[in-house]
């Protein structure tokens, strides 16, 4: 998924991942998209801060629709 799809993917509601159903891409308060650790809770940006290269391949997202 590029960089576009991930983000529609996540205002659509649906369940985006990196690498695993460990790493969730969620949308803060602040309207930010990040890369969530479910297990501890830690996050990262989900792209550079050029808000353009993501952190992780674009083969390595995929989403659910529950």
């Amino acid at each position: 998924m590029n960089l576009k799809e991930i983000k529609e993917a996540v205002d659509k509601g649906y369940n985006v991942y990196w690498k695993s159903n460990i790493y969730k891409v969620i949308k803060d308060s602040n309207n930010e998209y990040l890369i969530l650790c479910v297990p501890n809770n830690s996050v990262i940006g989900l792209t550079y801060k050029n808000n353009i290269t993501l952190n992780g391949d674009e083969k390595d997202f995929h989403y659910t629709r529950d």
